[in-house]
């Protein structure tokens, strides 16, 4: 009877634990690549059979990989509005890459900082193509304007604009572990926002190279084929020729000299998400360095997808599978529980009101209303009521 009582206190122990540490404001991290597919990922048997990815492959071990996550709108800056407010492209009319936020817009991190984070933002905005100010919802701010640069990247840090020699992945990184390092408040908010592996796609120099011998994977529908138009519309056969197809990109046709060949465009792809994820193990180094492993929620997601061949395609764009569907892994220890893996579909409105739930912070009551919701029950392996289908627009 005592050994019985004693195990149940135990029990019981662990079982306050565990809630304590799910109630608990967490901090949070969130990384955003940019043109990441959602089958590029080392561990997936999709993947290219030379992808290494360690550090993105621990995430999904460690926690839960979420396999059929979907952008609303699969191009850079609706994309990552949909993030930021939890809504669809026709609720925040953020609608292309160029024109700035509209007045009234509202972002989660002004939740999470009215709540009591602090919050810090590194990277590539690109809502508002020219400009690279500090936006609101962060106390700390470092980023470039547009699409930015791969090397000697120019960051507007808090106001003042600083050029910094490197590569734009490492340097991002760089400034992220030192905002951490300093760090003295519980809890804290940082977005980490690559360039990598956008167009034209460029792996750190170290890495240049790396996937040279690797072999290169043709999709079926790459072919210029009868049998893969047949039931595609007209624009589908000649988009293959515009300047987002694999016969004639934006720079010329692959045959002339020095434009590269479709295989270099493979291997650089995969060298750029190498490069990426290798930062991303950079993060958790320092989140184990300084103890906060256990504390902190850490979140990796694509902004959209990117087609290699698909249809005679490269870039993204449109309503297909390899445009709208990304990578999305999360890791909060003690909560999601280790090698989770989640098959309902979440799309990138369902970030906001998430990371909201992790942090404990209610969404606003009041317009502006979320169109996502969170998954966050999902990730505890709950069962809840959930879509079963997506929009895109």
């Amino acid at each position: 009877m005592i050994r019985q009582l004693a195990r149940a206190l135990v029990l019981l122990a662990l079982a306050a634990a565990t809630c304590a540490a799910a109630q608990a404001p967490r901090n949070i991290v969130f990384i955003l690549s940019d043109d990441h597919r959602w089958d590029w990922l080392g561990f997936m048997p999709e993947a290219p059979k030379c992808l290494e990815t360690p550090n993105l492959d621990r995430l999904a071990k460690e926690g839960a990989h979420l396999r059929n996550a979907f952008v609303s709108t699969s191009l850079c800056s609706p994309s990552r509005a949909s993030i930021l407010t939890g809504q669809y492209m026709h609720h925040h009319r953020v609608v292309d890459n160029q024109r700035p936020e509209p007045a009234g817009i509202r972002f989660f991190p002004e939740y999470l900082r009215a709540a009591g984070y602090a919050t810090a933002f590194f990277g590539k905005w690109h809502m508002g193509h020219d400009s690279d100010g500090p936006r609101k919802g962060f106390d700390h701010w470092a980023g470039f304007r547009g699409q930015g640069e791969y090397f000697d990247t120019t960051l507007n840090v808090n106001g003042t604009r600083k050029q910094f020699k490197g590569y734009s992945t490492d340097v991002l990184t760089d400034l992220t572990i030192e905002w951490l390092r300093a760090r003295r408040e519980k809890p804290f908010f940082v977005y980490l926002s690559f360039k990598a592996p956008h167009f034209p796609f460029e792996p750190a120099p170290r890495h240049r190279g790396r996937y040279d011998k690797a072999p290169v994977r043709y999709p079926p529908t790459m072919a210029s084929t009868e049998e893969n138009y047949a039931t595609q519309p007209r624009w589908v056969r000649e988009r293959r020729y515009g300047i987002h197809g694999v016969d004639h990109m934006e720079t010329g046709r692959f045959d002339n000299d020095p434009v590269p060949s479709f295989e270099e465009l493979f291997r650089r792809y995969s060298e750029a998400v190498h490069s990426t994820d290798e930062n991303v193990g950079r993060v958790l180094k320092q989140l184990d360095d300084a103890g906060l492993r256990d504390s902190t929620l850490v979140v990796y997601m694509g902004d959209n997808g990117f087609a290699l061949g698909e249809h005679g395609f490269y870039d993204k764009r449109d309503a297909f599978e390899t445009s709208i569907r990304v990578p999305l892994l999360a890791r909060a220890p003690g909560v999601i529980r280790p090698g989770t893996v989640v098959t309902q579909m979440v799309q990138n409105i369902d970030i906001a009101p998430t990371l909201l739930e992790a942090a404990g912070v209610a969404q606003p009551a009041k317009t502006p209303r979320m169109d996502g919701r969170s998954f966050w029950p999902l990730l505890q392996g709950r069962d809840v009521p959930w879509r079963d289908h997506i929009l895109y627009e």
